[in-house]
């Protein structure tokens, strides 16, 4: 069994990338009403005073969809929607308004903790809200007035960043107010996404009960870009995506559209899901970006580290020729790497000879991430790349992966096949076999 203590170590060393990169950052919370009544609630909490006293500048913007309806069955009044949107009049919104302010005050205190033996003792986070969020009248949509229910004109960015600089939590909520002196009733999805896009925050994180993506067989989607996102919006006409998610993933992919650099989808009801999504490779959650994360470019000098961290293991086994540090900085230009938020995935190499021959070396895959197509993605990146300088036979040496490379299109050949230089530089005592591809 492994030592608790090594997994916490190895775990710490392995966010501490995470840790120095969100520092200075700013992040927009969405906080839905399901998110506050739910028995996690309190860890949510926990982990937002542990990104406050890690440096992160945070926005936290709170709805109240379950507590409005409560208070409005408690009160008797019909809650009255359309198009999805409710149907604020003056009674409503009075109800409204009572449901916000209790959660503030509730939030408000659960930030204040500070009690000694708890995770939060020391903390001593402030919180600052205020009317930070001017808004107009929905209006008049099918024949129906809408009332008070309104959405978003304005964000004070500049009121709020002063607020973040001095290191306080920013705390919003779904109502906001009118020039004019009225209050409106706002979708917490439409305060988040704007304030979010006004403040060229770094990243808008939504919660919720079942929000993340899934494919068909149920398997959680990890990441998908804007163009992706809007096709599932409008292809969905079975209604197989949930209010929520529809809510979650409209407001994401518009604030990606207008600046927002990533959008994170995360469930409330995981233990942890907060820093699990903010401080390890994978997340936990969806993840909805312009491009996708995963990058496969040219090799730079400050990837030597991770790609020596890659093939050192396959030296060690004797998979692949040692090659020292010395060697790969002189020789970086020659490297494709896959990388995604600063870890080399994977990497591949491409050594032009004379005859228009040209060797693939130093393919390798992090263990973390073998069984789908980096090594694919890889390999066509460097067959591309070969045939662009003129190359047409490409040419591998391996010992243990002949088979992989087989049902990619090399077939075996003899050590005479190779240039005459790389012929001359075989290793005898490795008896690499040689398989050689024709590039079309």
């Amino acid at each position: 069994m492994a030592d608790p203590n090594q997994q916490y170590v190895h775990w710490f060393r392995q966010s501490s990338p995470y840790i120095n990169a969100h520092r200075g950052k700013t992040f927009v919370i969405m906080l839905g009403g399901e998110t506050l009544a739910h028995p996690q609630f309190d860890n949510i909490v926990q982990d937002i005073a542990l990104l406050n006293s890690l440096g992160v500048r945070l926005v936290l913007v709170h709805g109240a969809r379950p507590q409005i309806d409560a208070l409005c069955k408690q009160k008797g009044i019909e809650a009255k929607f359309h198009l999805h949107k409710r149907i604020t009049d003056g009674p409503v919104l009075e109800t409204v308004e009572q449901a916000v302010g209790q959660l503030r005050a509730r939030l408000e205190a659960r930030l204040s903790t500070g009690t000694s033996n708890t995770p939060m003792h020391g903390a001593e986070i402030r919180v600052v809200g205020g009317n930070l969020i001017m808004a107009k009248p929905l209006g008049v949509i099918d024949g129906v007035d809408f009332g008070h229910t309104g959405e978003v004109r304005k964000v004070d960015a500049e009121a709020m960043h002063r607020i973040l600089e001095n290191n306080a939590i920013v705390l919003l909520n779904c109502l906001g107010n009118s020039r004019t002196g009225e209050t409106f009733n706002l979708p917490v999805e439409d305060v988040a996404m704007s304030t979010a896009v006004a403040l060229k925050a770094d990243k808008l994180i939504m919660f919720g009960e079942d929000n993340c993506l899934r494919d068909e067989t149920g398997a959680l989607v990890r990441e998908v870009i804007v163009r992706e996102a809007r096709i599932l919006l409008e292809a969905d006409h079975a209604h197989r995506l949930s209010f929520e998610q529809t809510q979650q993933i409209t407001a994401a992919c518009q604030a990606i559209e207008s600046g927002v650099k990533r959008c994170q989808l995360i469930r409330h009801g995981v233990d942890g899901a907060l820093l699990t999504e903010l401080f390890t490779l994978d997340g936990c959650g969806t993840l909805i970006s312009q491009n996708h994360q995963e990058q496969l470019r040219g090799a730079r000098i400050e990837d030597v580290g991770g790609i020596l961290d890659l093939l050192s293991p396959l030296e060690e086994q004797g998979v692949l020729v040692r090659r020292s540090r010395e060697v790969l900085e002189n020789e970086i230009d020659r490297f494709r790497v896959l990388v995604k938020d600063g870890m080399v995935l994977g990497c591949a190499a491409l050594y032009a000879y004379e005859e228009h021959y040209a060797e693939l070396a130093c393919v390798a895959i992090h263990p973390d991430y073998r069984g789908g197509v980096r090594g694919d993605r890889l390999l066509a990146s460097i067959e591309a790349e070969a045939k662009h300088q003129g190359v047409r036979q490409l040419f591998v040496l391996t010992t243990r992966t002949s088979q992989w490379f087989e049902e990619r299109g090399f077939k075996p050949a003899s050590i005479d096949a190779l240039p005459q230089a790389k012929q001359q530089l075989y290793n005898y005592q490795r008896n690499s076999k040689v398989f050689i591809k024709t590039l079309s």
